[in-house]
């Protein structure tokens, strides 16, 4: 199986990610790799830090001459910023007296600050919001690259775009993925309709003016999924459920549909369901399958999944961000020392993160497809898992 951890501090040297399971004989640059951490950047309405930020990854471990190893890969990224948090974020003992200005003692409404600092014990909230926050997911977005490519050699792809800011919808034309996808590319808060895209970009800038923030919704949808990832035999190996596991644990991301959602509620089944049909032709579009007779669907309410398995349709997924709870015109909060009320504290922020939480949500849903891919097909090596998975094509072109 794949699995990785990260490690690091928003404020601290350098941030780093661990991934283990990576077969060995997969083609990687630091600058696959730095394309996704430029796009994680990017994005209007994005706050001060990210102009300081030019993330590029270095990579230290089990990779070499340009191909992994088997072994567990190393991926560091450094903080520029560092260099004006020394003494403030020193791992060593220091002065009473060093970075005292930046205690944090009010706990700002929405983050992590007063439960962490309830759970750990910290006086100083700093200690809290130093890890909870999304400057964290700079290395979910590393190793996601890393899936993204295992995922690339077998033609999956995965694409995400942003459909909601600030109650602005986006009104998605019914077309491949991928050309919605280069549409979106080409927008500043990545909407691929042009027109919700400049109306967006204005109530940001009203929610900027009045010392606000916006949340929103984006889409993922993962295309040529062969059929079977997954399974219906234990709960937490339903792919629906890794997937949205995966979803929920980004930052500030409140809720998540697969395929119609919440919509199914009110719809009759007749109008839910995907009806089966069956190919003797094949079907030209996608990856996975053969030019050989196949079961295929006409809709897909379902979002490609189907009793905890990938059904062969392309995987959608939609999620929901809450606005951003750093405020420029705080909220009110309590000191935790003195317990009298104030506002409370302003570190830098965004106005909105959306754009940048899709290409978040596109690393982490690589990397769940990823692992259910490798534990499928399993093999040590890209040669290995290519034999596998070709078998598997065969013995479901002859079912």
């Amino acid at each position: 199986m794949l699995r990785y951890l990260t490690a690091g501090e928003s404020h601290g040297p350098v941030l780093t990610a661990i991934v283990e399971g990576m077969p060995a004989g997969l083609e990687i640059t630091a600058a696959q790799i730095d394309a996704d951490l430029a796009r994680r950047q990017s994005g209007y309405g994005r706050g001060a830090r990210m102009k300081i930020e030019k993330d590029a990854v270095e990579i230290t471990s089990g990779v070499r001459h340009g191909a992994t190893l088997g072994s567990p890969v190393t991926l560091q990224v450094k903080n520029r910023d560092w260099e004006n948090w020394k003494e403030i974020m020193a791992p060593g003992v220091v002065s009473p007296s060093a970075g005292a200005s930046r205690i944090v003692t009010r706990p700002r409404p929405g983050h992590a600050d007063l439960s962490g600092g309830l759970k750990y014990g910290h006086r100083d909230l700093r200690n809290v919001l130093e890890r909870s926050s999304a400057r964290e997911t700079t290395m979910r977005v590393a190793a996601g690259a890393l899936a993204k490519r295992l995922l690339d050699e077998f033609g999956i792809k995965v694409y995400s775009w942003v459909v909601e800011i600030g109650g602005v919808h986006a009104g998605i034309k019914d077309e491949k993925a991928e050309a919605i996808f280069r549409r979106a590319e080409g927008s500043e808060v990545r909407c691929p309709d042009a027109q919700a895209s400049t109306s967006m970009m204005r109530r940001i800038d009203s929610a900027k003016k009045a010392g606000d923030s916006l949340g929103g919704a984006f889409e993922v949808v993962i295309t040529g999924v062969p059929p079977g990832l997954g399974s219906y035999s234990q709960w937490d190996r339903k792919l629906n459920a890794r997937l949205s596991f995966a979803l929920m644990s980004i930052q500030a991301i409140k809720g998540v549909e697969v395929g119609m959602g919440f919509e199914v509620a009110s719809r009759p089944g007749s109008e839910v369901h995907d009806a089966i049909f069956y190919s003797k032709k094949g079907k030209a579009a996608g990856s996975w399958w053969p030019q050989t007779p196949r079961f295929l669907r006409k809709t897909n309410n379902a979002g490609g999944i189907e009793g905890g398995m990938s059904n062969g349709e392309a995987i959608v997924l939609r999620a929901a961000m809450k606005p951003i709870p750093t405020l420029y015109k705080p909220l009110k909060s309590v000191d935790i020392g003195s317990k009298k009320p104030f506002e409370a504290s302003v570190e830098r922020s965004d106005v909105t993160a959306v754009p940048a939480a899709a290409v978040i949500a596109e690393s982490v849903a690589a990397f769940e497809v990823a692992n259910a891919f490798v534990q499928k097909f399993g093999g040590d090596s890209i040669k290995e898992i290519a034999r596998n998975y070709k078998g598997y094509l065969k013995e479901i072109a002859a079912y």
